[in-house]
């Protein structure tokens, strides 16, 4: 398979990817959009292709073809995503999708953690993601079932984001918004304002996480007393 590039202004570089994948115990999906979003404005990259994962959930890796069917054809990207559990909250799945990543060649930013993992990082960068997720999952689960403080429940505009993003950005009115999409207006609108779109269209929302991020990562592992 060759590797994915792209020509822009002038100079061939990997193309850049984003993967989103929405959970009800973690963030939402534009939560991690305003998150990205705000990077790609910072670091002036162009993102070539996004995909919202609507449909996996918690299902298991193998049961996700269309998600690893894309990875598979973007061979040489460069990979964004918010955090190491958009990928999968599994830890045997997540030792695959690291593998499978790695072998084909896609560089990983953990957008959240200002870590790039490639075939050329440090295992223990690599052990050290792998042990935060089992950290956040486990501290996951000592929390109270229902949704998490701060979160913000499915809406039936979900499924539009990505058009809804695309009109701010051409600063199209509330109107013509609700036109193209054929919903009502006030909800719209309403939608735009909870899931603070503009933000997330223009925003930059980045976490501070020093100047050695890999080195924060590693220091995080915990081992058994």
């Amino acid at each position: 398979m060759t590797m994915k590039v792209k020509k822009y202004w002038g100079f061939y570089r990997s193309m850049i990817i984003t993967y989103i994948r929405p959970d009800k115990q973690f963030e939402s999906v534009h939560e991690q959009l305003q998150l990205i979003n705000s990077y790609t404005i910072s670091n002036n990259l162009v993102v070539d292709d996004e995909f919202i994962d609507h449909t996996s959930q918690n299902k298991r890796l193998s049961d996700r073809e269309e998600v690893t069917q894309y990875f598979h054809d973007h061979e040489g990207a460069t990979l964004l995503v918010y955090d190491v559990w958009v990928l999968s909250t599994n830890m045997e799945d997540i030792i695959q999708m690291f593998s499978c990543l790695l072998k084909h060649k896609i560089k990983v930013n953990f957008v959240k953690r200002s870590v790039e993992m490639s075939q050329e990082s440090g295992a223990m960068l690599v052990l050290g993601l792998m042990d935060q997720l089992r950290q956040t999952v486990q501290n996951q689960d000592k929390k109270l079932i229902g949704r998490p403080k701060g979160s913000k429940s499915s809406s039936k505009f979900d499924i539009f984001i990505n058009e809804i993003l695309q009109y701010i950005k051409e600063k199209k009115s509330v109107s013509e918004m609700a036109r193209l999409l054929g919903v009502s207006r006030s909800s719209l609108k309403d939608y735009i304002s909870s899931r603070e779109l503009k933000e997330v269209a223009f925003g930059s929302l980045l976490p501070d996480n020093g100047n050695n991020a890999e080195q924060t990562v590693i220091d995080t592992i915990s081992c058994p007393q």
